[in-house]
């Protein structure tokens, strides 16, 4: 395979990944695994927590799309594209484990941004843990963060509706 469509398999999985993470953080996260996600919403000291769990299936995933592409492993019902994939994965991975664990929760180094992109992740995310539970919220994506001004207003609808509870902050 030729770099060009490879560097667009990559691609694509990156932007693919974050709605695979959207989803699986609204419906999964927030749904049925909620005891794994419940820490990630409150303050805590710890180095680890049990929401660190979900890093395992995206590596398990990248891990199965190189071994899916490899013909070492798959001789020749290999699949190109599954290296190129499994690539993609692991690069969302280490995005979101930069923003999201890094900038957003500096867990691994502090800098706070004082605008542009950085700055609005921030304040998405922020916002998403306003709320008290996990019913309701806003911004369940990573790395695409809609206008903070429009999210507080949401979070005000939900709030008055009774959808959610929201901490003193917001």
């Amino acid at each position: 395979m030729s770099a060009l469509p490879a560097i667009l398999i990559v691609l694509a999985t990156v932007a693919a990944m974050e709605g695979v993470a959207w989803a699986s953080h609204k419906y999964i996260m927030h749904g049925f695994a909620w005891s794994w996600h419940r820490d990630h919403h409150e303050p805590h000291d710890k180095l680890l927590e049990k929401n660190d769990r979900f890093a395992l299936f995206g590596a398990a995933l990248s891990i199965a799309l190189f071994a899916v592409g490899s013909s070492m492993i798959m001789g020749q019902a290999a699949w190109a594209p599954g290296t190129w994939m499994g690539l993609g994965v692991l690069v969302y991975g280490m995005i979101y484990t930069l923003i999201h664990d890094g900038l957003v929760h500096q867990r691994y180094f502090t800098w706070v941004p004082r605008r542009g992109y950085a700055k609005r992740l921030v304040q998405a995310h922020r916002l998403h843990h306003a709320t008290l539970g996990r019913e309701g919220g806003v911004s369940f994506g990573f790395l695409v963060a809609r206008d903070p001004a429009v999210l507080r207003r949401e979070l005000r609808q939900q709030r008055e509706s009774g959808v959610v509870s929201l901490r003193e902050s917001i």
